[in-house]
């Protein structure tokens, strides 16, 4: 049996990515692939398969943690004699069974021995040669050579730790991340402060570990006995090597570590500072609701919400949105509280910042898709053969591809500053997604240099990944223009609201067949209701009306899709 670390995989760039579902536990047996927790980020929620088999020894991460490519997750027993990336080499047998004699110590398993024996009053060497010594935990691989903020730590001196236990937080621009105990021990003393901004291979705490590893980190080094007696930490003057490392994070021969402002000491995620950035919060007024009071989102959301409130009811001109006054429904009836969805909160977030900045307009149009629809139901046994299904969605992308194309202003975004118009050389294409868990939109990459075969497959592919909650952060970002489809729900038309930065989203709602005037009588036509929603800053009547007037054109004779 050997032991191994599950690690965060490629989550597709996500920045702080929150465990809201933990799905095995310590004692699980576990297969290839299985699901072992559900991250969800700003953008997307995710499933974390396990890259191998075995019994959870460890979980090493809780609901409400962040976490990033790298981060470990489980320690698992595998069933093979060695792990290339266990947690701790295998011990020598004698070892576990019967301490060495003092006399096999070897020279420097006689110096830990000494040192412990002082420290503990004289006990005898020959015992604590194989049972005690200390061990010196370093910053491991945390995926950046940069410095990085300690924020937080999670034990304290004379603190039994674990194997796996977090022993502090540390948090860069990024990410916030727990760096995990490598062994496990008596907490002897700290080699930082809180507030130090460390980096990888930088000395952080001294152990003290019961066990005779042979393959072992490397013993802490000798306090100085002034430093002792005043209570720093310092490395010992013998061990040159290693002090450029240690002088950078200790308090007693270096100048002192950075030290943030009281905002950056704040407990809370990148996501969170960013938000909070973006809305003009200070922080440290915001009360945390999360684990060790960690501020949530929520948290940010609540105070802007009631300063507004406070604010509204203070003045009489608006200079803000007033707040919508608490309703006690309970009061007229049976009511239950359902806890939403940290997407749907978000979407609401993402919904109403569009709509508070962006002016919409809405036009509408019916495509005559007649002659669409009966080539298309002659392909069906075709698309049986390729394995796939031709829906309406492929023409409609590869009709907007075309539009875009000749009409570039909606293929452009506006700058912050609101000075220049970015045109987008490429066509990446959103397709809304109704799911259990909320609105997601995937994002169809290059859908101008596919074909409809193409679209078919990615679309069918994509529209499943959105369902079953493994779309990337990666898959869901780059959009030039989003098609929101309630073709198969029903509805006659209706005004979607604009994905900034994007300035253009098409609405589709349930084709139906109606009576057209030929000029000399009426025909039956299929007609399917376009909604046109646009950023009026951006985008002008005409522009949007050239933009319409060509996708009816397309989807009304697709053989101009060739042109």
């Amino acid at each position: 049996m050997a032991k191994k670390q599950v690690t965060v995989p490629d989550i597709g760039g996500a920045e702080g990515a929150e465990v809201i579902e933990l799905l095995v536990a310590v004692g699980d047996e576990i297969e290839l692939e299985q699901s072992l927790l559900v991250l969800e980020s700003d953008k997307a929620s995710m499933e974390i398969p396990s890259d191998v088999a075995g019994k959870v020894l460890q979980v090493l991460v809780k609901v409400g943690d962040e976490l990033a490519e790298g981060a470990p997750i489980l320690v698992v027993e595998t069933a093979g004699e060695e792990a290339a990336d266990a947690e701790e080499p295998a011990q020598p047998k004698e070892s576990q069974e019967e301490p060495a004699a003092p006399a096999a110590a070897e020279p420097e398993e006689q110096a830990a021995t000494t040192a412990a024996a002082d420290r503990d009053g004289g006990a005898a060497a020959g015992d604590s040669a194989a049972a005690v010594r200390e061990i010196t935990i370093t910053v491991p691989d945390i995926g950046t050579e940069d410095d990085v903020d300690l924020i937080e730590f999670s034990v304290q001196v004379g603190d039994q730790v674990g194997e796996g236990d977090s022993l502090v937080v540390l948090e860069s621009d990024k990410a916030s991340m727990e760096v995990p105990s490598t062994h496990a021990g008596t907490v002897v003393k700290w080699l930082v402060k809180e507030g130090a901004a460390v980096r990888q291979g930088d000395p952080l705490v001294v152990l003290e570990h019961a066990g005779g590893d042979s393959d072992r980190s490397e013993p802490a080094p000798e306090a100085d006995s002034a430093a002792t007696a005043s209570g720093e930490a310092e490395v010992a003057a013998e061990q040159p090597a290693k002090r450029s490392a240690t002088d950078r994070v200790t308090a007693a021969e270096a100048p002192s570590p950075r030290v943030p402002s009281d905002e950056q000491l704040v407990y809370a995620g990148p996501a969170v500072r960013k938000l909070a950035r973006e809305l003009g919060v200070d922080l440290t007024k915001v009360a945390g609701s999360g684990p060790r009071e960690r501020v949530l989102k929520e948290d940010v959301q609540g105070f802007v919400q009631r300063a507004l409130s406070g604010k509204a009811a203070a003045v009489t001109s608006g200079s803000g949105i007033p707040a919508v006054p608490e309703v006690d429904f309970s009061a007229f009836g049976e009511i239950e509280a359902v806890a939403r969805t940290k997407l749907d909160k978000l979407t609401a977030a993402n919904m109403q910042r569009s709509w508070l900045n962006v002016p919409h307009v809405t036009q509408f149009d019916d495509a005559d898709i007649t002659e669409l629809e009966a080539f298309r139901k002659a392909l069906k046994a075709e698309a049986e053969q390729r394995g796939t299904k031709l829906t309406p969605m492929p023409f409609l992308l590869k009709a907007c591809a075309i539009a875009l194309r000749d009409n570039p202003k909606f293929n452009a975004s506006l700058s912050a500053d609101g000075e220049n118009l970015v045109y987008k050389r490429y066509t990446h294409i959103g397709m809304a997604v109704d799911t259990p868990a909320g609105l997601m939109v995937p994002v169809i990459r290059d859908v101008d240099q596919k074909t409809l075969w193409q679209l078919a497959e990615e679309v069918l592919e994509m529209a499943e990944k959105a369902r079953e909650r493994k779309l990337k952060p990666a898959e869901m970002q780059g959009g030039c223009f989003t098609i929101s489809s309630l073709g198969g729900i029903g509805g006659n038309g209706f005004s979607p609201i604009v994905n900034t930065p994007e300035v253009g989203i098409l609405g589709v709602s349930r084709a139906s067949v109606k009576p057209v005037w030929d000029g000399q009588a009426f025909q039956p036509r299929t007609l399917l209701p376009l909604s046109l929603s646009y950023d009026h800053r951006v985008i002008n009547g005409g522009d949007a009306g050239r933009f319409c007037t060509q996708l009816v054109a397309l989807l009304g004779d697709i053989r101009r899709l060739l042109l």
